[in-house]
This record gives C-alpha cells, structure tokens and sequence, in this order.
C-alpha cells in the first residue's frame, strides 16, 4: 500500500496543475480525517463479532438504582438522544454543500452524544462524573476488561514513541490516503489513528506537567527544568496516558467552531456526504450498545418505558428503531445464552 505520485508528469497546462496541486494538498488533512472514521465504520461493518450477550462482562452486568438513580439515568439518555436527534436532523437535510459548513456543529455533536451515552452506561456501574478526563480513564479499563465487543475492543498503550497496538493485527500495515476499500485499509487507518492521537496526547500532558513548576521533570545535574526528553523521560509520564481507545478517536471531533482547523474541513475538495453517513452509523452503534447496558441493569420493562415517555420529537423515531432492532434481541440474546448455559 504505497502512495503513488506522478512527480515526474510534466502538464501541459501548468497554471492550472498548479492550483490542482494546492486544491490536493489543502485536502490532505481532511482526507486523512475522512478515511479514518471511514475505517472505523468499515470495521464495525465488517467485523465478525459475536456481540455483547457473548461478552461475560455484558451478561454479568447489573445495578441496583434507585428512583432518582432512574431520573438521572434518563436524563443523561435524554441528552443523549436530543443530540442525536440534531445530528440526524441535519445529515437528512442532504445538500453536500450544507453538510461542508454544518461541520462547525456535527462534529460535536457526534462526539457528545455518544459521550452522554457512555455517561448513562457508567452511571450504572456507579461511575458518576462528567469529567472527560475521568470518562476516558474509566471506558479505557473497561476495553480493556472486554466490556465491548471485537470490532471496537482495539487499544493502544505504552509509551512514546513506542506505542503497541493491541486486538488490531493488521495495524501495523502503512495507510494510504484513500479510502479503504478492504480490512487490512481499514485497520492500517485505524492503526495510525490511534498512533496519531496518542502521540499528541503525550506531547499534550509533557507540556501540562512542565509548564507545572511543582510537576516538571528536571536535569539531575543543574537543577532546570528540562527541554529535551529522551526515552526514559517519557516513560515517566505514561501512567498519566491511560489507554487509547476508539473513545479517544472521537474525542478529535470536539472542534470549537472558531477553531482554525474546522476551516481546512469546509474548504476541503472531499465527501462530505460519506463523512456524514459513517458518522451516523458510528453513533447509532455505539449508542446501541450503551443503551443495551443500560437496558440489562434497570430491566428491558423498564427501559421499554422510558422509550414510550419521551417528549414528542423522540417519538417513533430511531430510538425506538433502535430498541426494536438492538436492545431488545441483545437483552434476549443474553437471556437465552444465559439459559443455554444453565441447562
């Protein structure tokens, strides 16, 4: 998978090549951007995974909550949903130049409803925070402990620049920039994905504990803060890391709209419309399997009626699309395992 130029093609019409040249290069970032949620959607796709009523995690999961445990519980849920219902409502409106500029606010949206999902999620193994920091620790440890199933349990670790990919096999394979059209693309994206974020990651808290006079590391011979790190230094810092997973992907999705990078996105010769489309498959996914843990520790009769109480323009719609279509197999895909089992 090498990337193939034409640097030696002399146009006919240089002028013109030129500004196809800046038109390409000005993509670039957006392309990459593109072909990475492209991958993870592809692999959620088409990864054979035995889902959650398989996961030993997902069957022993229960809480024991209280009226006002419920009343949080569905509020978060509510957040969850309402954002949801946004983000579909603008991908449905269809005009590709429309999707180009409602980035400054899908982007967001995409990563706040899935994150108000995993709040609820969490909110039943009595992890209640809003914190993001602390919300990314926390579903790290649960990757890790096969909490969620095969196609998004990959995460890497270990420090900088050395990081390890783990349950990717095929990570390691270089990316091109174009759009997966097999796993082994699909995961080599994915694989730089999770090398790209967690690098600047570590760069982000090297310079969070430096710029900390009471935290810094410094030269065990002068005394000074240190500017230059080598191995061992960098080893120092890993256990603040934690582990990245799918969840820190989609946490590159928080793009203040004022931000300069958002701009490159809008400008950018790419698919929106695609962009879109694997974002929404992305959120009803992993929304599907928080409110699957979400339905298995309060009971599946009691999340039913949630879902038949909620304000009018959450009616009919996906949420209950959803509940039909995965809650409630995977509650009784569970059921029956679980009987299997016994038996």
């Amino acid at each position: 998978m090498k990337k193939i130029t034409d640097e030696n093609v002399i146009p006919l019409f240089a002028e013109e090549q030129v500004k196809q040249e800046e038109t390409w290069r000005k993509s670039i970032p957006a392309q990459v951007f593109l072909n990475y949620f492209f991958a993870l959607n592809y692999h959620i796709q088409h990864t054979d995974d035995n889902g959650l009523p398989n996961l030993t995690f997902f069957r022993e999961h229960h809480a024991e909550l209280d009226e006002k445990d419920l009343e949080a519980v569905s509020k978060i849920l509510l957040t969850s949903w309402s954002t949801e219902y946004a983000l579909r409502a603008t991908a449905e409106l269809g005009s590709e130049d429309y999707l180009r500029h409602a980035l400054h606010w899908t982007f967001p949206q995409a990563y706040y409803t899935i994150f108000a999902g995993l709040q609820a999620f969490l909110y039943t193994l009595n992890i209640k925070t809003n914190h993001a920091d602390l919300i990314n620790r926390e579903v790290g440890r649960l990757v890790v402990r096969n909490a969620y199933p095969r196609a998004i349990g990959f995460y890497a670790a270990g420090s900088y620049p050395d990081f390890t990919i783990h349950r990717l096999p095929l990570a390691g394979f270089k990316p091109g920039l174009h759009i997966p059209e097999k796993e082994i693309d699909a995961q080599a994206q994915i694989g730089q994905f999770l090398r790209t974020t967690r690098r600047m990651r570590a760069k982000s808290i090297r310079s969070q504990v430096q710029a900390n006079s009471q935290t810094a590391l410094r030269s065990a011979k002068t005394g000074k803060i240190l500017d230059k790190w080598t191995t061992q230094h960098w080893n120092q810092i890993t256990w603040r890391l934690g582990y990245t997973t799918l969840f820190d992907l989609l946490s590159r999705l928080r793009i203040s709209s004022n931000h300069k990078e958002i701009d490159r996105f809008v400008e950018a010769d790419i698919d929106f419309k695609l962009f879109h489309e694997s974002l929404l498959d992305i959120v009803s996914y992993l929304n599907g399997i928080h409110e699957s843990y979400v339905a298995k520790a309060i009971g599946l009769e009691k999340y039913q009626q949630l879902v038949a109480t909620l304000p009018t323009h959450l009616q009919d719609n996906f949420v209950a699309a959803r509940l039909r279509d995965t809650v409630e197999p995977i509650i009784g895909g569970s059921t029956m395992y679980q009987l299997r089992h016994a038996a």
